[in-house]
């Protein structure tokens, strides 16, 4: 193992690193945002309500994360209205192309979450709202949603850590994250073993920070949920 050139790499990996946890923060905040109100009209109980949702959910879940990169970053530069478009300055930009597909493509998995969060509350939590007078939105956003957000937290933390791991597909449009970045590296200093092992251990250390914060979060819910009863 030649430690003296992934030392001197190192600050290129650091880089590629930082793009990579700054994608993927983006991706699963803003993903979780549109995934709410997507996860919430997933659990309605009229079929019309669970159409739209449902057929966004069942595309970018039934495709794979590298299509869905090349149908945003190649796919759209096909059509004159986009080129054309106020939008094509991003769209024509891998970063921002990597941004998009990553947070539709995990906005897909996080509804799911919640629509499985939501119907886990038990009833009775539901009917005593109910009793006390509470509409159906006061319900939804006092006792549904907070209890669902327990419960789905460990699920939402584990699609948190496998887009971790996706990012890397962010490589195959020329974005320099920390896969792209060891790959440049690889093709500079022939010695691909040295370069994707310090890459591996930055992928392994950012997911145990990841790791970490999350439990940390599951102790604290826990603890709120203890008082609060």
């Amino acid at each position: 193992m030649n430690w003296d050139v992934i030392i001197k790499w190192l600050p290129k990996l650091l880089e590629g690193a930082y793009l990579t946890l700054e994608l993927v923060g983006i991706a699963v905040v803003v993903g979780l945002l549109f995934a709410i109100p997507l996860g919430m009209a997933r659990s309605s109980r009229h079929w019309y309500v669970r159409a739209v949702p449902f057929s966004y959910i069942f595309f970018f879940r039934g495709t794979p994360l590298l299509l869905q990169l090349f149908l945003v970053y190649y796919g759209l530069a096909q059509f004159d209205a986009v080129r054309q478009g106020p939008l094509w300055p991003y769209l024509r930009d891998p970063y921002w192309c990597a941004l998009i597909a990553m947070t539709m493509h995990t906005a897909a998995y996080i509804a799911e979450i919640i629509r499985g969060a939501i119907q886990a509350v038990p009833p009775g939590e539901i009917e005593a709202a109910r009793s006390l007078g509470m509409t159906r939105a006061q319900t939804m956003r006092h006792i549904i949603l907070p209890r669902a957000a327990r419960i789905g937290l460990p699920a939402y933390s584990n699609e948190v850590i496998l887009m971790l791991k996706a990012s890397s597909l962010a490589s195959t449009i020329t974005l320099l994250e920390l896969t792209g970045m060891a790959r440049t590296v690889i093709a500079r200093t022939y010695l691909p073993v040295e370069i994707f092992f310090a890459a591996g251990l930055f992928y392994l250390l950012m997911t145990f920070i990841l790791v970490q914060i999350f439990r940390w979060l599951e102790r604290v819910l826990r603890v709120d949920a203890l008082q609060g009863r």
